[in-house]
């Protein structure tokens, strides 16, 4: 556990995030020290749902990490894809295991997205969840 912490905080402080914030889909491409390929992808948001209204929002940054430097261009290239994966396995998420009172249950959530977007693009190797929160409207 201690490990998988330090190389995700590796990675946000080595993935350039010009400005400090989200970045365009399929930007900042490239190899980090330490062999990790990683490609950023801009913020997601969706809405959480609770009795048949929109009760709040969750938002969350990843970074994709991909197996090869050509699965890494790969998965650049299918950025649209990988996107469309990930805003529907959190739709999904935030369907059944969110709430904007509540914090959000981010293993969980890495587990969904690991899964959606391996099944998108085989040459993703994880999903690095680096910012989330869930707000109540």
């Amino acid at each position: 556990m201690r490990r998988s912490v330090a190389t995700l905080a590796l990675t946000t402080a080595l993935v350039p995030f010009p400005g400090g914030g989200a970045q365009a889909s399929g930007g900042g491409v490239g190899t980090v020290a330490g062999g990790l390929n990683l490609v950023p992808m801009e913020e997601v948001t969706v809405p959480i749902i609770e009795a048949d209204r929109i009760a709040g929002n969750m938002r969350f940054k990843l970074v994709i990490e991909a197996a090869s430097v050509e699965a890494l261009a790969k998965a650049a290239g299918a950025m649209p894809r990988l996107r469309e994966a990930t805003v529907a396995a959190a739709l999904e998420f935030a369907r059944l295991n969110a709430s904007g009172a509540r914090a959000v249950d981010a293993g969980r959530l890495d587990h969904d997205l690991n899964a959606a977007l391996k099944a998108a693009e085989p040459g993703v190797s994880r999903v690095l969840i680096v910012e989330i929160a869930a707000s109540y409207s």
